[in-house]
């Protein structure tokens, strides 16, 4: 009998988080509607950063730019000497890990190219953070930069500056438009992000 009344417990618990999840992530697909907008801190509680869902298994929206992220480094010594390293290309790292791999790691495609992209969708055009999220993106972003730099370069260091380096990609010979071939090719842009604190790394 006891059995019986757990089970049924544990059943009806999974039903309602089920259904609870269900409406959640329903709430953040769909369009803004009063309900969604009321409880948006709740949803988006939930939903980020395990359950982010997005449209492009149905959709892909492919890449019109290449960017290349690289990292440098600023160490402080004891004498008050301010030592800045050179630029390490974090995207060659990337690369360099799925050139040629029949099964290349997700982490490989797709870490340093998502923190990117969710670093641009939560900060604005004035690369401001005006969220919890949008911290912890940048903190996200930050730290993949200093643990890369930290596994292949070493060096003891307490900031970091990301570049970021967009180069549009060429329109195929069919395309119509502005970036249709013959029209003007756009320049490549350099962005240069504020020199971030981490923790302090040495080896």
């Amino acid at each position: 009998m006891l059995l019986r009344v757990v089970t049924s417990g544990a059943v009806a618990l999974c039903l309602a988080t089920a259904l609870v999840h269900v409406l959640l992530v329903f709430l953040h697909v769909a369009p803004p509607n009063p309900l969604s907008q009321q409880y948006s801190r709740q949803v988006s509680a939930w939903v980020y950063p395990l359950f982010e869902q997005n449209w492009r298994l149905f959709a892909p929206d492919p890449e019109s730019v290449n960017r290349q992220i690289s990292a440098r480094t600023m160490h402080t010594a004891p004498d008050g000497t301010v030592r800045v390293s050179g630029w390490f290309d974090l995207t060659a790292v990337d690369n360099s890990a799925v050139k040629h791999h029949a099964f290349p790691s997700h982490t490989a495609q797709n870490m340093l190219r998502r923190a990117w992209s969710s670093y641009v969708e939560t900060h604005g055009g004035d690369g401001r953070p005006r969220s919890e999220r949008a911290l912890m993106v940048q903190r996200y972003l930050t730290n993949i930069a200093a643990d890369r730099i930290a596994d292949h370069r070493g060096g003891t260091f307490e900031s970091v500056q990301l570049r970021v380096i967009t180069v549009p990609i060429a329109a195929p010979a069919a395309a119509s438009g502005p970036e249709a071939p013959g029209a003007a090719p756009r320049p490549a842009e350099t962005q240069y992000l504020p020199w971030w604190k981490v923790d302090s790394r040495g080896n």
